[in-house]
């Protein structure tokens, strides 16, 4: 009996580190939104002006438009996306069972795309893939976050952990110093917000357009003047999971808009 208690603590270790580590308690979670002008909530509220409108509407075309050979459209197999894909983007990223990679929510709908609509790839941040990104997002709207961090997202979700910790380029900053330490106090004109991911893929303002969680990790990149991993790095991906949990239990957005 104790070898077998032994053996659990064991296996249980990794995660009650992680979960020693959280630095933002759960009933202290604020979406981004929270931390945005009245202007902005009121754009986001707004169900003709919001400018993600747009891009659900292409979400929607392109869920019903049939590609490839086979000439497949998403609706094909899934039906309707409100009824299929309900819970879904609160899930990612995810460790896919099949190919053992950590994808998030665009990687799964272009390896959709790719192996059973045998359709054109879809390049990551271009308009048809956020869009339908968005609206399989859509579907979740209200959701909790709820990213699977046991078995094999385990190594993952510390290893975006750590990066989320890391001193990074020029000014010699981590995440952890803005989004945790310094949570509400103003950068220039805006408030910094905690980071949390659940909302994207979102309206920029300051893109005039639909971005993933994926470019806006770049741009605190950039920020902090650090070396740009490639698009689609594992790293992203590992840092997006451990926003995933570290944001667990927030409702998902969409469409969001963001200065």
């Amino acid at each position: 009996m104790r070898s077998s208690l032994c053996a659990l603590w064991l296996l249980l270790l990794p995660l009650l580190v992680v979960a020693q580590q959280r630095v933002l308690p759960l009933d202290q979670l604020r979406s981004g939104l929270h931390f945005a002008g009245s202007d902005v909530r009121a754009l986001q509220a707004d169900e003709f002006g919001n400018p993600g409108q747009l891009a659900l509407q292409r979400g929607e075309q392109r869920w019903s438009e049939a590609v490839g050979p086979a000439s497949k459209s998403c609706f094909q197999c899934h039906g309707g996306v409100a009824q299929s894909m309900r819970g879904v983007a609160a899930r990612y990223p995810a460790v896919d069972a099949r190919s053992g990679r950590l994808l998030n929510l665009e990687d799964r709908i272009a390896q959709c795309r790719q192996v059973h609509q045998q359709g054109p790839a879809l390049v990551l941040e271009s308009e048809d893939l956020l869009a339908l990104s968005l609206y399989v997002t859509r579907a979740s709207a209200g959701l909790p976050l709820r990213v699977e961090v046991s078995g094999p997202a385990r190594a993952h979700l510390l290893e975006g952990e750590r990066l989320f910790m890391q001193r990074r380029g020029q000014l010699n900053l981590a995440c952890t110093h803005c989004h945790d330490q310094n949570q509400g106090r103003r950068f220039y004109t805006d408030a910094l917000s905690q980071g949390q991911p659940n909302a994207y893929p979102l309206y920029r303002l300051e893109w005039q357009k639909l971005g993933s969680l994926e470019r806006r990790l770049r741009s605190c990149l950039v920020g902090v003047r650090a070396e740009l991993p490639d698009w689609g790095a594992l790293e992203m991906r590992q840092l997006a999971l451990y926003l995933g949990w570290r944001g667990a239990g927030l409702p998902v957005e969409a469409p969001a808009v963001r200065r």
